[in-house]
């Protein structure tokens, strides 16, 4: 089938209006496998099928389109960058959406592939020419590929901006249209997970305006669109840089993050949760939430209520935030520490180890893990383990294989085991029997089904 591929792109190299041959070498790509395509990938001649795309020849275009398109997915990112360079940019400036789009996506291929977007960056001008001729496009998928782009170092930031190409996404960002602003927001925050891309942000204002648009979310009917992806941002922001200094500089984020809990909206909760999951992920931003006092607390109610209460996809979001909040690792377990966590967890209920054990009963293996990663997460803090200790059974269900049915869940419960197993005080609070009991079950690994015994019994004959 390849064998035939190669002859038909050869007939179409060779003849003037190759129109039938296209319609066949394009039923023909439809049925042979990507991999036999990528074992020929050295013999396919695509300047042809490029040059064709310039004849204005509606149906040529169409065809030449999606053969292309086929093609250069059996090539590698680096091959398309070093052989086909002139072809793209070309592509990038054609005057058919379809050739743009197809070209554009072949970009993406290349800055998303290490080794190939060195190719690109190595050429500067060829850099430009990407980031100028994407510039007239209002295509969303030209955007996205200016912040991968811009993502990639500095001197790609620079030629994006000086391009105006980031300038105008900024604008969009800020701009009335709301849909196009919550679309915007995503990109942004993309590029706020780089460094250099943190520090133009800071320095344009960029982060000034979402603040203050957060502020004037209120009066704004519209806000339920955009004012999810603005508090995300700030709480990547945070993490990435400091929760401290983000919230004091910010107080706004913070302020909507309380408000989103109290909301009656299940999207309003689920962000501010996530949120919330992300700030406490590291310990400053625990210090941080613990500093906003009562405030925190009764937030804390709201996660433990909906945890319990809440649609499934809004419970596993709560569990899987406070998993976030309570997880402390051995080195930063400080006296402090340890009481506010232990603190945090009365918050979450009357009594939360019975909510969570109550939760991953439920025969949802989603939830039982999620509710498995919650006591994992406190596994190795003493406090917790006392209280694991004297729940009645809570051990005998910890080393209870019956009780896990699919792999995933399997996987969670030996998690557990392991973070109890390796703890420093687990063979002190659980006693000796226990602890043997959990190493044993760690050794076994996760997966362990005890052997039936099968005992003859005397005259069964």
């Amino acid at each position: 089938m390849a064998e035939q591929a190669l002859t038909l792109l050869r007939e179409v190299a060779r003849l003037e209006a190759p129109l039938e041959e296209l319609r066949a070498l394009h039923s023909v790509l439809q049925a042979v496998p990507l991999n036999e395509l990528r074992e020929q990938a050295a013999e396919l001649r695509l300047g042809p099928l490029f040059s064709l795309l310039n004849e204005n020849h509606r149906e040529k275009t169409t065809l030449c389109v999606s053969i292309l398109e086929r093609l250069l997915q059996a090539m590698e990112p680096v091959h398309v960058a070093r052989n086909l360079r002139v072809d793209l940019q070309r592509g990038l400036t054609h005057p058919d959406d379809s050739v743009k789009i197809l070209t554009l996506s072949q970009v993406g291929r290349i800055v998303e592939n290490s080794d190939a977007v060195t190719e690109i960056l190595n050429n500067a001008e060829l850099l430009k020419q990407i980031v100028y001729c994407i510039g007239g496009e209002n295509l969303s998928v030209a955007k996205a590929l200016i912040v991968e782009i811009s993502s990639v170092s500095p001197e790609s930031l620079n030629y994006c901006t000086t391009s105006g190409l980031v300038t105008q996404l900024l604008r969009e960002l800020t701009g009335e249209d709301v849909l196009v602003r919550a679309t915007c927001i995503e990109m942004v925050t993309s590029l706020a997970y780089t460094h250099h891309g943190r520090q133009y942000l800071a320095q344009e204002g960029v982060i000034d305006q979402i603040s203050n648009i957060i502020v004037g979310a209120d009066s704004d009917p519209f806000s339920s669109f955009y004012l999810p992806g603005f508090v995300k941002f700030f709480g990547n922001l945070a993490v990435m840089d400091s929760p401290q200094q983000t919230c004091e500089r910010y107080p706004v984020f913070m302020e909507k993050v309380f408000e989103m809990i109290e909301s009656q909206d299940p999207t309003m909760i689920g962000v501010a949760v996530d949120t919330v999951g992300i700030l406490g992920s590291n310990v400053e931003g625990k210090q941080v939430l613990q500093k906003t006092g009562t405030r925190f607390e009764r937030l804390l109610v709201r996660i433990g209520h909906q945890a319990k209460n809440a649609s499934m996809e809004l419970k596993i979001r709560c569990l899987d935030a406070i998993s976030s909040l309570l997880y402390l690792p051995p080195e930063q377990q400080t006296d402090d520490l340890l009481r506010m966590t232990e603190s945090w967890f009365s918050s979450l209920s009357r009594d939360p180890l019975e909510l969570f054990r109550g939760i991953s009963s439920q025969p949802f293996p989603e939830l039982h893990c999620a509710a498995l990663k919650v006591f994992t997460a406190i596994a190795n803090q003493p406090w917790a383990q006392k209280l694991m200790f004297n729940s009645p059974g809570f051990v005998e269900y910890v080393v209870d294989r019956s009780v896990e049915h699919d792999k995933a869940s399997k996987d969670a419960k030996y998690e557990l085991v392991k973070a109890l197993a390796n703890s420093k005080t687990i063979a002190e609070i659980f006693g000796n029997p226990n602890y043997l009991r959990l190493r044993t079950y760690l050794s076994e690994g996760p997966y362990y089904v005890k052997p039936i015994s099968t005992t003859a019994v005397e005259g069964a004959e």
